[in-house]
């Protein structure tokens, strides 16, 4: 199918407008990666610390506090997922060596995300959105659902399954990537490869697995757009990025903190990692896409943007990840600066064309809209 139709900036902004809504700031988006880091030292080295200090009824403290922490920890990691989001479009530092850097190592690695991986099949997403040549249709075209189906992924998500699958996944490409690494096999170059962009990760691959059975499992995160040997050797190295920033975490978790509590600390980040943070992922997943009247003909109808409460923008829409609908009419606005675009859309009149949710809540209701023609049970 042809490529949704953009959206023109010069209908819409003035030239000194869009020259400051598009300019992207040196330090803001490397503020915005420290914010995130600081985030998960003070939760999970408080909640640790809550679980090893010796004073009255510090134990049922530390109890009641965990799932707090968890969902904060859930909540940041997806924030350093959607920060290397930023880097993938370049918004992260005008120098591309320092944006690329940071996006990869800083952000990306953690949860074991690709940045180069994920900018090749994110860009297909952005030019052929709800297509069938789009990479992240499986993340949406399965809604609407019924309510039981919902509950059966937010359970699979809090008990780690999702984890596990998606890891094993992860780990499976990353074995035949170090096998073909260590053969010397030296692959054709990308561009003269012919990438698997219906596939766009192996995980957006195991979901069109599940979706062919007929129970959609749609929450992903972490990109090897291609799956021959080339996407197999960067799942690997990405793969590697990822156990050296989890060991990095670990050691230094212990460094500062005492072999115990640092032990307590890294626990409760990855507890997070295997629970919360794919539940997350999954439900701004399906708030930006299900459920939309996506078509070609109308760049205001490419995305849903949510409002977010405090609440919110700590778990499932951290750094303004909500206003997707701005996002896809202007990729090259940076998200501290997707709010200013919205207001600015709002007072043009142009709210009406767009679809436009109250919170995360109803988005969930909307996509559980009961076993009407289409729904998935």
């Amino acid at each position: 199918m042809p490529a949704v139709k953009a959206a023109n900036p010069r209908q819409i902004f003035a030239p000194d407008q869009w020259r400051a809504l598009t300019s992207v700031s040196r330090w803001r988006g490397l503020a915005l990666i420290a914010h995130g880091w600081a985030v998960v030292a003070l939760v999970a080295g408080g909640t640790a610390w809550l679980w090893t200090a010796d004073f009255a009824w510090s134990w049922p403290v530390a109890l009641a506090v965990t799932p707090l922490a968890l969902a904060l920890l859930g909540g940041r990691q997806l924030g350093l997922a959607i920060l290397m989001h930023e880097a993938a479009h370049g918004l992260t530092h005008p120098k591309r060596k320092t944006n690329n850097f940071a996006g990869d190592w800083l952000a990306g690695a953690a949860t074991g995300a690709d940045l180069q991986s994920y900018r090749a099949y994110h860009l297909t997403h952005h030019r052929f959105t709800q297509q069938p040549e789009d990479p992240d249709l499986p993340l949406s075209a399965p809604f609407p659902v019924s309510p039981e189906s919902l509950r059966r992924k937010i359970i699979r998500d809090l008990t780690g399954q999702t984890f596990v699958k998606q890891r094993a996944a992860q780990f499976g490409y990353a074995l035949k990537g170090l096998k073909a690494l260590l053969k010397r096999h030296r692959p054709a170059p990308l561009n003269a490869q012919k990438r698997d962009t219906s596939a766009g990760t192996v995980f957006n691959r195991s979901e069109r697995t599940e979706a062919a059975k007929g129970d959609h499992a749609s929450s992903n995160g972490v990109s090897a757009p291609v799956t021959d040997d080339s996407g197999a050797i960067a799942t690997a190295k990405s793969t590697g990025r990822f156990l050296l920033v989890q060991v990095v975490l670990v050691l230094l978790a212990m460094l500062v903190l005492g072999p115990v509590t640092g032990g307590i600390a890294y626990g409760l980040w990855l507890v997070a990692l295997a629970t919360t943070f794919p539940l997350f992922l999954r439900i701004r997943n399906i708030a930006e896409h299900a459920c939309t009247t996506t078509g070609s003909a109308d760049p205001f109808s490419h995305a849903r943007t949510t409002y977010a409460g405090p609440l919110a923008r700590a778990t499932v829409a951290p750094y303004w990840v909500n206003y997707h609908a701005e996002h896809h009419l202007f990729m090259g606005v940076p998200c501290y600066r997707l709010a200013e675009a919205h207001q600015h859309l709002l007072s043009q009149g142009h709210g009406a064309k767009m679809t436009i949710a109250p919170d995360y809540r109803s988005v969930l209701r909307q996509v559980t809209g009961g076993e009407a023609a289409g729904v998935v049970a």
